[in-house]
C-alpha cells in the first residue's frame, strides 16, 4: 500500500478518504452553465426539457419528482443545469429554486434556503419550521414551481415526507429535479423512474479531451496524436471529468513522448481497493509538479462545494511557506498566480458559475485533494453537539473546520496537545451568522507556538489576549469580523507576519502603535473598519505592503499622508479617509500617489460633520496634489470641500479609467472635464447641491466626440439644478444606454 501511494506521490495515510469527515454545511452550486463547453448531451437535454414541460404525468395532479441517477464525475448537475436553463423551462414555471442539498438534508434549514430564493429580502432566520412551511406553502399556491435538489444523499423516507408538505399547494405540472448517486434515493423521492444518465460515447469523450488538451474539437491540427489520444480517451470510461482533467493535464503539450507516458502509467493498473480515486484523476495527480502537488493538497482544508477567492488559498499557500522560492524576481503573490492559473488549465480547480471571482473543486477532485493531503492535513465537521469530541492524528499540522454557532473547548478534544499544528482556519460557509467561542479557548490555542495560520473569523471576540504575541511563526493572523476595539501591543512582536486580515471589524479603533516592526507585512487588509480613528506612526516602514485597504488620516500626533510615500508596492484598492486631518499641502505631494503604479482603484475621502468649517484651498491643493498614477481604473472623489477640481481630472492620460464617481462635493459649482476620458464607461454624480448645469467645459474642447465608451450616467441629489445639457454637446450622453436620476436628458 505503501509503495502504491509513494507511486503516487501521496501522503502515508491511515486515513484514507475517510480523513475528512463530511460537512453538514455547503454552500449552493448554481444553475448557470456554460453550454459552449459541454459535448455529447443534446438527446439528454431534450429529454428532460420535455420531462419538465409535461403537464399530465401525474393524474392526480400533484408535483412530479424527476431523479437524475449517475456515477460521480458523470455529469448529473450539468444534465439538470442544461434542463433548468432551457429557455422554454424558463417560461413555463414561476418560481424557480436550485438549492444544493449535499450531505446534510435538514428539512428547516432547507425550506429556508427555498424561501429566501423565491422571495427576494425575506428575512425567515426567526422563523420555526412549522412557520417556514406555512409561509412557502402560501408563496406556491396555484403557482407552477421548478426546484431543483442537487446532489442528495439521505435516504429517511420521513425527512422527504416532511420536507415535501408544502409543495402540494403548487399547481398541476410542477416539478422537482433531484440528482443523485443513490438509487435508493431515487426510489425514495422520485414519482417517476428514475432517469439514468449515461456514460459518454468514446467519440463525445474524445471531443472533450481535445478541448481541454489542444484548444479544438478535433486532432484535425495536429493528426500524430489522434491515435494515442484515442487510447487515453478509452481509459477515461466515458466520464467527463475525467476526459477534461487529463485534457488538462496534456494541455500545451504535443510531444508524442508525453502522451505516452501519460497512456502506459502504472497508476491506471492500481486496484480500486487500494486507490479509491478515478484512475485518471490519480495520473493528473502523478504528473503534478512536486510544489503543485503541495499547492493542491493545502487545498483540502477547503470543505466540499465551497467557493472560494484565488486570493484566498494564495496567502494560505504563502503563510506555509509554498511561495518563498524566488523564480525570475517574481513576487510571493506571482507565484501563486502563476501556480493557481496551472492547477484550473489542469482542470483541479474550476471557475463558479455562481460568481465569477470564486473558485471550487469538484467533488472527486476534492476526494483526491483529500487522498493527497493525508493526515498531515484534517477538515472538521460542523455539529451541533458542542461536547462531542473530536480525536487527532498525531501527524496533523493543518486543521480546518465548519465555524459553528458555539464552539466550545470540548470540540476539539485533544487538539491542545499537538504542539506542531501550524494551521487553525474556521470556514465560513454563506449566510452564516457570527459565532461565538468559548472564552477558555483562545489562552489553549494560543500556546500551540507552532502556527502559522491563525484565523477567529467571525467570531464574536471583543479582545485578543497579548500572549497571542507568543506566535513567533505565525504568518497569517485573520481577525475579519470579530468585535475587537483594539489590536494588541503584542502583535508587534509578531515579526514573521505576512498576512493581517481585520476586514469588517467595525468596531476597530486602533491599531498597535509599533506596528512599524511588522517589516514582512505584505496585506493589511482592513476594508469596512469605520470605526479606526487614525493609522500609527510609522506604518511607512512596512514597505514590502501590497494591500492597504484603508489608510486613516491622523490628527495632531497621528500619521499624516507622507507615511505613504514609500509604500510603492500597493496595488488593488486604496481608501484614503480623513483627509479634512490634512494641514499642509506639501504632506499630499509627499504621499506621492502618483508612483504607486499597481493601484487599480482609489478613494479620496472627506469626512462631514453637519457645521464643519472647510478650509476649501487647502482642499484644492490637498486634491491637486494627491493625483494618482494613470493606470488607476476606479476613481472615487467623497466629501471634497474645494471649490474647483484639479485640472489632471480628465485628461486622456487616464485611459485606463472605466469609474468615475463624485459625491457630495458640496462647494463644488462645476464638474471636471471628464467627456475626454477614452475607456469611461461608468459616471456618477451625486450629492453636489452647487452644481446647476453642465456647461461645454463638462465635455472637454479637444474631443470631437466626448464620452466615447460611457454606459451609465447617474444623477443623484442635485437639489440646485436649473438647466440640462447645452444644445448640440450632447452626443456623448445620448450613446449612454443607462442613465438613471432625479431627470435625465
Amino acid at each position: 500500500m505503501v509503495t502504491q501511494k509513494n507511486s503516487l506521490g501521496l501522503n502515508v495515510s491511515s486515513a484514507g478518504l475517510g480523513r475528512t469527515t463530511k460537512n453538514s454545511q455547503r454552500q449552493e452550486t448554481s444553475s448557470l452553465v456554460n453550454e459552449a463547453e459541454i459535448y455529447g448531451r443534446e438527446t439528454e437535454k431534450k429529454e428532460i426539457a420535455e420531462l419538465l414541460l409535461r403537464d399530465n404525468l401525474r393524474n392526480d395532479g400533484r408535483f412530479s419528482v424527476i431523479p437524475i441517477v449517475g456515477l460521480g464525475g458523470l455529469g448529473k448537475t450539468t444534465l439538470a443545469r442544461l434542463g433548468y436553463n432551457d429557455d422554454r423551462v424558463q417560461n413555463h414555471f414561476d418560481p424557480k429554486a436550485w438549492i444544493c442539498v449535499s450531505d446534510d438534508f435538514d428539512v428547516t434549514k432547507l425550506t429556508k434556503t427555498i424561501l429566501t430564493s423565491i422571495v427576494a429580502h425575506q428575512n425567515v432566520d426567526n422563523l420555526n419550521l412549522n412557520k417556514l412551511q406555512e409561509e412557502l406553502k402560501k408563496q406556491l399556491v396555484g403557482k407552477k414551481f421548478l426546484l431543483v435538489l442537487d446532489d442528495v444523499w439521505n435516504r429517511n423516507y420521513n425527512d422527504w415526507v416532511e420536507f415535501s408538505l408544502p409543495f402540494g399547494a403548487s399547481a398541476r405540472g410542477s416539478k422537482i429535479i433531484v440528482t443523485t448517486r443513490d438509487e435508493k434515493v431515487a426510489k425514495i423521492m422520485g414519482t417517476l423512474p428514475a432517469y439514468e444518465l449515461k456514460k459518454l460515447s468514446d467519440n463525445d469523450c474524445l471531443a472533450v479531451f481535445a478541448q481541454h488538451s489542444l484548444g479544438t474539437r478535433d486532432f484535425s491540427s495536429h493528426m500524430s496524436l489522434e491515435d494515442i489520444g484515442k487510447k487515453i480517451v478509452i481509459k477515461c470510461n466515458g466520464l467527463p471529468l475525467a476526459a477534461k482533467t487529463l485534457g488538462g493535464l496534456l494541455r500545451g503539450q504535443h510531444d508524442r513522448g508525453v502522451w505516452e507516458d501519460v497512456l502506459s502509467s502504472k497508476i491506471w493498473e492500481l486496484p480500486e481497493d487500494r486507490c479509491p480515486i478515478i484512475p485518471a484523476l490519480a495520473v493528473s495527480y502523478y504528473y503534478l509538479p512536486p510544489i503543485l502537488k503541495q499547492c493542491f493538497a493545502h487545498c483540502s482544508l477547503f470543505p466540499k462545494d465551497y467557493e472560494f477567492e484565488e486570493e484566498e488559498i494564495i496567502l494560505l499557500w504563502s503563510a506555509s511557506g509554498f511561495l518563498d522560492r524566488k523564480e525570475r524576481e517574481k513576487t510571493g503573490e506571482d507565484l501563486g498566480r502563476k501556480y493557481f492559473k496551472e492547477l484550473r488549465s489542469r482542470s483541479f480547480l474550476q471557475q463558479s458559475s455562481n460568481n465569477k471571482s470564486r473558485f471550487v473543486m469538484h467533488d472527486l477532485v476534492s476526494d483526491l485533494a483529500q487522498w493527497a493531503a493525508g493526515e498531515m492535513y484534517f477538515t472538521m465537521e460542523y455539529t451541533s453537539e458542542v461536547n462531542k469530541q473530536q480525536r487527532f492524528s498525531r501527524y496533523l499540522r493543518h486543521l480546518s473546520y465548519i465555524r459553528g454557532d458555539y464552539d466550545g473547548v470540548q470540540r476539539f478534544g485533544d487538539l491542545y496537545d499537538i504542539q506542531h499544528l501550524r494551521t487553525f482556519l474556521p470556514v465560513i460557509l454563506s449566510n452564516s451568522k457570527p459565532g461565538y467561542l468559548a472564552p477558555s479557548m483562545l489562552p489553549k490555542l494560543l500556546k500551540l507556538q507552532s502556527l502559522r495560520v491563525f484565523s477567529l473569523r467571525g467570531y464574536r471576540i471583543l479582545e485578543l489576549p497579548d500572549s497571542v504575541g507568543d506566535l513567533r511563526y505565525l504568518r497569517y493572523l485573520n481577525l475579519s469580523g470579530t468585535e475587537i476595539r483594539t489590536l494588541p501591543e503584542s502583535v508587534s512582536k509578531l515579526y514573521n507576519l505576512h498576512s493581517l486580515l481585520l476586514e469588517d471589524c467595525d468596531r476597530l479603533e486602533k491599531l498597535c502603535a509599533d506596528m512599524g516592526n511588522l517589516v514582512k507585512l505584505h496585506h493589511l487588509k482592513n476594508s469596512n473598519t469605520k470605526s479606526l480613528e487614525e493609522m500609527p506612526i510609522g506604518i511607512g516602514r512596512l514597505t514590502c505592503l501590497q494591500t492597504l485597504c484603508s489608510f486613516v488620516v491622523g490628527k495632531d500626533s497621528g500619521s499624516g499622508l507622507r507615511e505613504l510615500k514609500l509604500l510603492t508596492q500597493l496595488r488593488g484598492t486604496l481608501c484614503i479617509s480623513n483627509l479634512e486631518n490634512v494641514k499642509h499641502i506639501v504632506d499630499a505631494e509627499d504621499a506621492q500617489l502618483d508612483r504607486k503604479e499597481n493601484l487599480k482603484e482609489l478613494w479620496l475621502r472627506w469626512t462631514l460633520y453637519g457645521s464643519y468649517s472647510r478650509e476649501a484651498e487647502t482642499e484644492m491643493g490637498v486634491l491637486d496634489m494627491l493625483k494618482p498614477h494613470t493606470n488607476l481604473e476606479q476613481f472615487c472623489i467623497k466629501g471634497y470641500g474645494g471649490m474647483k477640481f484639479p485640472t489632471w481630472l480628465g485628461d486622456s492620460s487616464f485611459s485606463k479609467l472605466v469609474t468615475l464617481k463624485f459625491k457630495n462635493c458640496d462647494m463644488c459649482t462645476a464638474l471636471p472635464s471628464v467627456g475626454q476620458l477614452p475607456s469611461l464607461k461608468h459616471l456618477t454624480v451625486r450629492g453636489m447641491s452647487k452644481v446647476k448645469r453642465l456647461g461645454s467645459e463638462f465635455y472637454g474642447d479637444d474631443s470631437p466626440i466626448p464620452f466615447p465608451r460611457l454606459e451609465t450616467l447617474r444623477f443623484e441629489d442635485l437639489q440646485e439644478w436649473e438647466d440640462w445639457i447645452p444644445h448640440g454637446s450632447s452626443q456623448g450622453v445620448e450613446r449612454a444606454p443607462s442613465c438613471i436620476g432625479d431627470a435625465c436628458y
